[in-house]
């Protein structure tokens, strides 16, 4: 509704003084619950080893690309061939919403599992879809979420502690920018990296992660902790002395 009312706002002149007092309306206040991601151990169990079949090598570089760049499901079923580049610069170009566009940069081991799929599928064309299904058409949302519930029920055998995760592709999306939240990457460039309209949304990964919180604490002094005065050294004495 208030996306709406911004866009009423510039086709009616006349009526911004109404469309600023709905505006001026606080948002409902509700519950945000917290963020949930996978440690890189189960995220790693997720995206598996690619087998022998088109399927399993389609899925495996599916969920490699999502956790490499963050990408929505949108925006990975929306890829084609000619986005991908695998120069010197290797790097993707994702289709955000709003018509937004960004690139992210590829790890290395994303870059040989594309190579891979490509030699695998020379029959992809500059404008296929990069992940296609089994009809050679884009995969739909339905598609993704149920080959990610397929790849999260066989890693649960190596990794038990997915057993009782609710993972949807978004978590995905979460992971990998927690991930680079712990590797000491500056929100701002998260912001990029997801290409969210404003930094305020990333910060939301900074309120979910335990580990730095955990860091912060370790910092402070336990208050049952009794406050213990420094004593010098005869020998820092005698070294004072002399100056």
């Amino acid at each position: 509704l208030r996306t709406f009312l911004k866009f009423a706002a510039r086709r009616d002149v006349a009526a911004m003084h109404v469309v600023e007092q709905a505006l001026g309306v606080p948002m409902k206040r509700f519950e945000r619950p917290m963020l949930g991601f996978l440690s890189r151990e189960e995220m790693l169990a997720v995206i598996g080893q690619p087998g022998v079949g088109w399927v399993s090598q389609r899925d495996c570089l599916l969920l490699a690309l999502m956790y490499n760049t963050g990408a929505r499901v949108s925006e990975i079923i929306g890829l084609k061939v000619s986005d991908v580049v695998l120069d010197t610069a290797a790097c993707v170009h994702l289709h955000g919403k709003g018509r937004k566009e960004r690139s992210v940069p590829l790890w290395r081991s994303t870059v040989k599992a594309i190579r891979a799929w490509l030699r695998f599928n020379a029959d992809l064309g500059p404008t296929s879809a990069l992940l296609p299904n089994r009809g050679g058409q884009a995969m739909t949302r339905s598609n993704v979420t149920q080959r990610l519930a397929l790849a999260v029920k066989a890693a649960t055998r190596t990794t038990p502690s997915l057993a009782k995760r609710s993972i949807s592709p978004h978590t995905l999306r979460h992971t990998t920018a927690m991930h680079l939240l712990q590797s000491g990457v500056d929100i701002s460039v998260i912001a990029l990296w997801l290409g969210h309209e404003s930094p305020t949304t990333t910060h939301q990964y900074v309120e979910a992660d335990l580990a730095m919180k955990e860091k912060a604490l370790a910092r402070l002094q336990d208050p049952q902790t009794p406050v213990r005065r420094f004593r010098a050294t005869d020998s820092l004495l005698e070294f004072l002395k002399t100056l």
